[in-house]
């Protein structure tokens, strides 16, 4: 049996402290740090350049030997990150510098011991819009997460951007009939191949969790209505990026026209764009995206190179105008940070000054609310009668830009009445920049994973770590049983019509039922159109 040889050749490699797994493709070594085993950078897929650009992913081509997985590698191409406050640095810690290439599709592993103990399988999609990021990040790493928790991390790197998601569909040529949905095409592979390898790592393929936040939070609302994902996951957790809603064709076609006028390509020479150098193709992005009208449901959709609703591999959106009954038996946790808009908002400097004027406040949301902007500005002030109107924008902000989303998203699959639903908000306030970012976007990851020395003192408070102990235990309980229940919080019910009961992770855990309940519905309708 496989998992036992890879049993023995781990007890073999412990004095060298490097374990060795056998794949599908070949052998790999990885390191063992922290009480765990760590391997890095192991390809899932081949390399998406020349002819397999804008392709179905393709298994990798099989090695001699063994291959060290001691580094991380794998970075999607994308464009550079802009300029930023350094605030914004502070939360998201440390980038990914390795070079990015289409020889991208990696995976990395954290795992307690290569034995028969089938530990849940937690399987990690980094953040970035579907356009930017990688599974690199020093706060992915996993150490602690699975040592504590005893389970078995994956993270994954795939195509992003104009690299995953051209839609060149409707320009006459079958090979790139799926080409605007690789990019998730390839988080199914990855899944395919977790399934096929979790028992060598000590995992259960048969109880595997999906999870992401911002950008992987819609990876994970994808893969909810994916039939070919169908199997390959058990359960999903989102974070602050609740996909209702994908791109339709007749504007991922027009995005496509746009790309190929811009690199002076006629719709019969596809084979050129799979020569281009990645600059030149990047090059086409922003322009391209400008060309494209409103979209129908701005606070829905999203993405402009994004996924692509067309039919097969995403049949519907994930979410609208109901829940796929395609994973009417996945549980899901849901829910964001607080404050996400705060650190977007960041660099304007009247709302970091918070010298937002009452009559800014009402021009930005009339912006995103129209009519209803008059009553949800009321709730708020009422609601917060001593905030000021920079910290009352963020607020509407984050209700429009995030958390409508997630409402959206639980609603309606707690509406089917087939697999639970728990929500959640995360509200520690970081006390970084005098307490100016409040509770920002992606502030949570770090207490998921554990790695709150990542971010710096900055953030650091007398309580955090027990606070990360709580989430990061939290989030493996509901991936080995379902249920996120356990000692360490208060009974949390799950997200039903009437109570709507929603976990506050602060220094002190509670429930608060249907919290902004009086705009819930308005906010909807906003979103809605």
């Amino acid at each position: 049996m496989a998992g036992d040889v890879d049993i023995q050749t781990e007890r073999t490699s412990a004095s060298t402290r490097s374990p060795v797994v056998e794949t599908a493709s070949g052998r790999i070594a990885g390191v063992t740090s922290g009480g765990v085993h760590v391997f890095k950078g192991i390809p899932y897929g081949a390399s998406t350049a020349g002819a397999n650009r804008f392709m179905p992913p393709r298994k990798p081509a099989p090695w001699t030997g063994v291959r060290e997985t001691t580094a991380y590698a794998g970075r999607s191409p994308q464009a550079p990150a802009s300029a930023q406050r350094p605030e914004l640095a502070t939360v998201w810690g440390p980038v990914d510098t390795l070079q990015v290439g289409e020889d991208c599709l990696t995976l990395h592993v954290w795992t307690p011991a290569l034995d028969s103990s089938r530990r849940p399988v937690m399987v990690w999609l980094h953040g970035g819009a579907f356009s930017y990021g990688s599974a690199n990040s020093p706060r992915y790493d996993s150490t602690n997460l699975a040592r504590r928790n005893d389970v078995v991390v994956v993270a994954v790197n795939h195509r992003l951007n104009i690299f995953g998601h051209l839609d060149l569909s409707g320009m006459g040529d079958e090979r790139f009939a799926q080409s605007g949905n690789v990019g998730i095409l390839d988080l199914v592979a990855a899944l395919e191949w977790v399934r096929e390898h979790a028992e060598r790592f000590g995992g259960d393929p048969g109880n595997v969790t999906i999870f992401g936040q911002s950008g992987g939070g819609g990876k994970v609302s994808a893969l909810l209505t994916m039939p070919s994902a169908k199997g390959l996951f058990h359960k999903a957790i989102v974070q602050s990026g609740a996909s209702v809603r994908f791109a339709e064709r007749e504007r991922t076609t027009r995005l496509a026209d746009a790309v190929l006028k811009h690199l002076g390509l006629g719709r019969n020479q596809l084979d050129a764009l799979q020569a281009l150098p990645l600059a030149r193709l990047q090059e086409a992005v922003e322009p391209a995206q400008k060309t494209l009208p409103r979209p129908a449901h701005p606070l829905l959709d999203r993405y402009n190179f994004g996924p692509v609703i067309d039919g097969h591999v995403l049949p519907a959106h994930p979410f609208d105008p109901s829940a796929p009954a395609l994973s009417d038996d996945v549980p899901i946790m849901i829910g964001g940070t607080k404050d996400e808009s705060s650190i977007f908002l960041a660099p304007d400097d009247a709302v970091w000054s918070r010298t937002v004027t009452e009559d800014e406040l009402r021009k930005r949301i009339t912006a995103v609310a129209g009519g209803a902007a008059d009553e949800l500005l009321a709730y708020y002030k009422r609601r917060d009668p001593t905030a000021g109107a920079s910290d009352r924008l963020i607020t509407a902000l984050t209700a429009s830009n995030f958390a409508v989303r997630s409402v959206l998203l639980a609603e309606r699959k707690a509406a089917r009445a087939k697999a639970p639903v728990w929500m959640y908000s995360f509200d520690w306030e970081t006390p970084a920049f005098g307490g100016r970012l409040k509770s920002p976007h992606s502030m949570d990851v770090p207490f998921v994973f554990d790695t709150l020395h990542v971010i710096g003192e900055a953030h650091r408070k007398p309580r955090a770590q027990a606070l990360a102990d709580k989430v990061s235990g939290t989030w493996a309980t509901f991936a080995r049983a379902g249920d996120p229940n356990s000692d360490a919080l208060p009974a949390w019910p799950t997200y039903a019509d009437g109570r709507r009961a929603t976990m506050i992770f602060d220094d002190e855990c509670r429930i608060v039922d249907d919290p902004d309940g009086e705009v819930r519905s308005l906010w909807g309708k906003v979103a809605t159109g």
